[in-house]
């Protein structure tokens, strides 16, 4: 006999998820959606592999540039290292560097996949997730991000998500740049503070204005009491930042206020974002200047396009937390309240969002080559579905059970001739595979969500006979009867036929399944 002190105890480590066959389903589900609309757009299907050499991601890792440090590493045995991707675009640009001359330019491409990513475990805050991303490598002007905003509005209404409940928000790092530049943080030396400052701004849906004010100085201690190290910035940056801020909530507000009451085409409106650089100190920059003509550039595309404010809007605060954007960068918000997991309501948030990283090729090939896109995190925009009750999956039928009432190896080639019968037709079956009895075996069925179980013993073989269990009616009906005796006399759902009748017999009790269930919705 096993020793039970000496065996392992089953535990999934923090930060990863089981999937089960309901959210395969949905994910599945809500990605051929997503990949129609990037298709219509003309981009193609490509992969990469979940393990690139370390120094391939370079200074863009997630948090500090050491091996182990926001991303999974090891050594490989020529003492290479190598990490686990935290995203789909580092290893896009690798790709697209190594197989450039064979590539048409524009190439326009999209990817799905795992990416993980080596840090503190929480609430939303997952080491392996998955991606769907769409970029388009080598046009640099900003049609191309106007375009990325536009398809991923598409994608939100592919997945059936009303205006009003989304928005495509867009900004331009360079705006953002400059107002880091005018208050003292230009220059390669001072790039990590900039980044500290732009995750910081990115945390204030998350934090507010006081926990943001926290990390652009000291820093701030979370529920936790774990310390998280400000940007140290000084009290005259920190206001100076914020009134930038302030200024962008306001233009933004106006405009979602303009999108609500239907005037999504209102220039004056539309245009507020832009109005801002006067009479502001931090707007004393050219690159900001730029910044702001671009926005300009992309919201008269849009607009013309007829996206209005409701689906696309310039404002100014949005900031992506990595370092590779140089230009415009956009985000899929959901505004609609949702039930969460727990049934709160909530915000989601943000869904997915990208940018343009003309940097990120270049590196490998020493020559500017312009890039933009998009990734959307699939299992938070899938959760939010499912709640908003879009990605629903109750058109999968559970298997049509077989049940094996004898288990010699002739009866046992009977089922299985009627379980090849079945699946022949096109309807999805298993035969029984364990050794118990007929009441565990309906059992299992159950369990299972079976629509439909078919049993034959001796008197039905001898007879060339099966008897089929409508289960779903069976529940239904079992609820009504009082006793036993109802129970026995009614002998509900259950049919006897000829076996040459199976297939045809279990059609009929699917169908009907099937029209109870659309009277039922």
């Amino acid at each position: 006999m096993a020793d039970k002190s000496e065996k392992m105890k089953a535990r999934l480590p923090r930060g990863l998820v089981d999937r089960g066959a309901d959210d395969i389903r949905a994910v599945e589900k809500m990605m051929a959606t997503i990949r129609a609309v990037y298709e219509l757009y003309g981009f193609e299907p490509v992969d990469q592999p979940v393990i690139e050499y370390t120094d391939a991601l370079g200074k863009f890792l997630p948090d500090q540039d050491r091996p182990n440090e926001g991303v999974f590493s090891f050594q490989d045995d020529d003492d290479q290292w190598l990490s686990l991707r935290y995203d789909l675009t580092a290893p896009m640009a690798r790709f697209v560097a190594e197989n450039y001359e064979r590539l048409p330019k524009p190439y326009r491409s999209y990817r799905s996949g795992w990416v993980f990513r080596n840090e503190k475990a929480g609430p939303g805050r997952f080491r392996q997730f998955m991606q769907f991303d769409a970029d388009t490598v080598g046009t640099p002007g900003v049609a191309a991000d106007a375009e990325m905003a536009m398809m991923m509005a598409d994608v939100m209404e592919a997945l059936g998500i009303k205006r009003g409940d989304y928005v495509i928000r867009v900004n331009n790092r360079k705006v953002l740049d400059g107002v880091l530049e005018a208050i003292g943080l230009g220059g390669d030396e001072n790039a990590g503070r900039r980044l500290q400052v732009l995750r910081a701004i990115d945390k204030l849906d998350k934090l507010g204005v006081e926990g943001v004010r926290l990390l652009l100085g000291a820093g701030r201690k979370d529920e936790s009491g774990d310390f998280t190290k400000g940007a140290g910035l000084g009290n005259a940056q920190v206001d100076e930042l914020m009134e930038f801020i302030e200024q962008a909530n306001k233009s933004a507000g106006a405009m979602r206020k303009a999108a609500a009451a239907g005037d999504l085409f209102n220039n004056e409106i539309d245009q507020s974002y832009f109005v801002l650089k006067q009479g502001s100190t931090f707007y004393n920059s050219d690159l900001c200047v730029e910044g702001h003509q671009q926005l300009e550039e992309i919201r008269s595309l849009a607009r013309s396009a007829g996206y209005g404010m409701d689906r696309i809007m310039i404002d100014p605060s949005v900031v992506r937390g990595l370092e590779y954007y140089t230009g415009p960068v956009y985000e899929a918000e959901l505004l609609a309240e949702i039930p969460n997991e727990d049934g709160q309501i909530v915000r989601f948030g943000s869904v997915g969002g990208g940018g343009r990283y003309d940097g990120l090729v270049s590196r490998f090939r020493g020559e500017p080559v312009p890039a933009t896109g998009f990734s959307i995190g699939v299992s938070r925009l899938m959760t939010a579905l499912k709640n908003l009750g879009k990605l629903d999956t109750s058109d999968v039928i559970a298997p049509v059970v077989v049940l094996t009432m004898d288990k010699d190896t002739e009866s046992l080639g009977r089922y299985q001739k009627m379980v090849a019968e079945l699946r022949a037709a096109g309807i999805r079956s298993e035969m029984y595979l364990g050794a118990a009895g007929m009441k565990a075996q309906l059992k299992y069925a159950d369990r299972r969500g079976s629509p439909v179980a078919i049993i034959q013993g001796g008197d039905e073989r001898a007879k060339g006979e099966v008897q089929i269990k409508d289960l779903i009616e069976g529940a239904r009906m079992s609820a009504e009867i009082a006793d036993n005796a109802e129970w026995r006399a009614a002998r509900p759902a259950q049919v006897t036929v000829a076996e040459r009748e199976l297939v045809a017999e279990v059609k009929k009790i699917l169908a009907a399944q099937a029209e109870e269930r659309v009277r039922g919705k």
